[in-house]
């Protein structure tokens, strides 16, 4: 038995939450084209043979212009020292950047063993490949450096091998049906967030969250309640669109993927509510789930 935890760290819109929903073969995070769309700590249980790995996707590492960025910094930087093995993701189609040195000088503090994924390697040739494993090998003594696709899912059975080879511990931490430790209330409000940024594009910025308030079990069926929380009433009229057509469409798609995790019918309803400057108000980041890490 091999079993541990592993970190996903990186800038943001590098794929992590692509790679840990390609490893865990279900939806555990949501993805989007926006930086910062993981807000949480999350873990993906991966369980195989008698191999237990738990992930924890991380936000992505940035300079942050408000409260809540300094938490979701906190929270990548604790994950980083209360795993066993760190991944570090980076995009082989993009430059190295001042963001990706900034990660590499947090990392020398750290006695984990620290693998390199080089992340998007689809329509790159071998000798591209090569020239970027060439160009990062040298600026941090990495245990392992691996080449990946997350969205294609290329290489991704040799870094679970790679990973399963540092792992130190021999006990199973969850059970083998488990594969995430996040309640059913905040995976639903997740796929309400990633459906209203697919859909209002860049319209709407990440002054917004969503928070399940209700969630009443029928004889055949849920009964849920979700708030969509913006900063501006700007952003509120915009996400209910005209006569309420966006929040509907909102609420249209993110409707069957919550019956797929419950397995039930569901009835969505969906509203929604600013409170101004609430990224930087104590109060409501610790009321909606965003808490401190020292």
């Amino acid at each position: 038995m091999k079993s541990g935890f592993v970190s996903l760290i990186g800038r943001p819109n590098v794929g992590k939450s692509t790679l840990l929903n390609g490893i865990m073969g279900k939806k555990i995070a949501i993805t989007s084209d926006k930086p910062q769309t993981t807000r949480n700590v999350i873990q993906g249980i991966y369980n195989c043979d008698d191999t237990q790995i738990i992930f924890v996707d991380t936000p992505g590492i940035h300079k942050p212009n408000h409260k809540l960025g300094r938490y979701l910094n906190k929270q990548a930087y604790y994950s980083m020292d209360d795993v066993d093995v760190v991944l570090f993701l980076t995009s082989a189609k993009e430059k190295l950047g001042p963001g990706d040195q900034y990660i590499l000088e947090r990392l020398r503090t750290s006695e984990k063993p620290v693998i390199l994924v080089l992340n998007k390697i689809d329509g790159l040739s071998h000798e591209q490949i090569l020239q970027k494993i060439m160009e990062y090998k040298d600026l941090y003594p990495f245990a392992e450096i691996v080449p990946i696709s997350a969205l294609k899912k290329r290489n991704i059975d040799t870094l679970l091998e790679v990973i399963t080879s540092y792992l130190p511990d021999e006990i199973r931490y969850y059970g083998e049906d488990e594969i995430t430790n996040k309640p059913i209330s905040f995976l639903i409000s997740e796929i309400v967030r990633e459906k209203v940024f697919r859909l209002t594009s860049d319209e709407i910025p990440h002054s917004l969250t969503c928070i399940t308030e209700r969630i009443q079990k029928n004889k055949n069926s849920y009964t849920i309640n979700v708030c969509i929380i913006v900063d501006r009433d700007a952003l509120k009229k915009i996400i209910i669109g005209t006569q309420g057509a966006m929040v509907k469409k909102i609420g249209m798609q993110a409707r069957p993927e919550i019956e797929a995790l419950l397995g039930t019918t569901v009835y969505l309803e969906l509203y929604v509510r600013t409170i101004k400057k609430w990224r930087d108000r104590e109060k409501y980041l610790t009321e909606f789930g965003f808490h401190d890490f020292e």
